[in-house]
C-alpha cells in the first residue's frame, strides 16, 4: 500500500480516486496540538476510551500529532500522560516544532531565546524552574536551569517521538508535507514546520494528510489533508478525529467561560 501510495504521490496520475479509508478492524484517533493543556488531553482522552469502547472491537490506535509541549500551564503534565497512555494502549506521539526547538535549546543559547518566545517559559515552569529566578536569568542561566530541571531521560523520551506515521491511505504528520517530494524524500524541517505550499495545494496526493501545526477554528476537512489543530491552548478546544473504514467522526473538548469541559461528539 504504501510503495503504491508513494508512486502516486511522486507524479502518477490519479482519477477518480477513492475514499480514503484504513484497513478492515482498524481504528485510529488523530488529537491535534495540546500545548500543556493536560485538563483537556484527560477529558478527551477518557472520552476518546469510552468511544472505542462503545464501537465493535477493533485494533485502535492513538496518534498524538505532536507539539505537546509550551504555551499551556502544564507541558510536563502532557508528557507524564502521554508516556503512561503508552504503557497501557497503542498510543503513538509524532514530534512538532516545539519539541524540536525545546530539545535544541539545550545545545543554543540562540534557539534557546526563540523556544522561550514561543511559550517555553510555561514548560521550563512546569518542570519546576522557579519563575522568580527564572525572571532574573540570563540565557545561559536559564539554560543551565533547564539541564537541572529536565531529566536526560525525559529528553531521550521526547527525541524518541516518530515523524511521520503511514495506516492506510492516511498519512499523520505534525505539519504537513512538500507536495514536490515523495513521501521517502519527505524532510523533517517540512514535516514539523510546512505551511506553504502544503495548506494551499489542491491536487491529490494519492492519500490524505491528517496533520495539526496550523490553527484553525474548527476541523478543515479537504479531499487530500484534514487539519485538527483548534488552538487549545488559546481556544480551549483540543480536538480529535477518528476514522474506522471509511467513516470519519471528531470527538472535542471544549473549556467555557467559567471553566467548565464539555465533550463532544461529531
Amino acid at each position: 500500500m504504501v510503495a503504491f501510495l508513494q508512486k502516486l504521490f511522486g507524479g502518477a496520475p490519479v482519477a477518480d480516486a477513492p475514499v480514503a479509508s484504513l484497513p478492515k478492524a482498524r481504528r485510529v484517533y488523530a488529537i491535534g496540538d495540546v500545548h500543556g493543556r493536560l485538563d483537556l488531553l484527560k477529558e478527551l482522552a477518557a472520552a476518546i476510551e469510552r468511544d472505542d469502547a462503545a464501537r465493535a472491537p477493533a485494533q485502535t490506535s492513538v496518534i498524538l500529532l505532536g507539539d505537546l509541549i509550551d504555551r499551556g500551564a502544564d507541558s510536563a503534565g502532557v508528557v507524564a500522560f502521554a508516556r503512561d497512555w503508552q504503557d497501557r494502549a497503542d498510543v503513538r506521539v509524532l514530534a512538532g516544532n516545539h519539541e524540536e526547538m525545546f530539545l535544541k535549546s539545550f545545545e543554543s543559547t540562540d534557539i534557546l531565546r526563540h523556544f522561550l518566545r514561543h511559550g517555553g517559559r510555561e514548560t521550563l515552569l512546569s518542570y519546576g524552574v522557579d519563575p522568580q529566578a527564572y525572571d532574573r536569568a540570563t540565557a545561559e542561566e536559564v539554560q543551565a536551569m533547564m539541564i537541572a530541571a529536565v531529566s536526560e531521560a525525559e529528553r531521550a523520551y521526547i527525541a524518541s517521538f516518530e515523524d511521520m506515521i503511514v495506516l492506510g491511505d492516511y498519512v499523520f504528520v505534525h505539519a504537513g508535507i512538500d507536495p514536490a517530494q515523495s513521501l521517502e524524500e519527505q524532510g523533517t524541517a517540512d514535516l514539523r514546520w510546512i505551511r506553504e505550499p502544503f495548506l494551499s495545494h489542491e491536487e491529490p496526493f494519492g492519500f490524505v494528510v491528517v496533520h495539526g501545526h496550523t490553527i484553525v477554528a474548527d476541523p478543515v476537512v479537504r479531499a487530500n489533508r484534514i487539519g485538527v489543530d483548534t488552538g487549545a491552548y488559546a481556544s480551549g478546544k483540543l480536538t480529535a478525529l477518528a476514522l474506522e473504514g471509511g467513516e470519519r467522526w471528531f470527538i472535542e473538548t471544549v473549556q467555557d467561560e467559567d471553566g467548565a469541559i464539555t465533550t463532544r461528539i461529531y
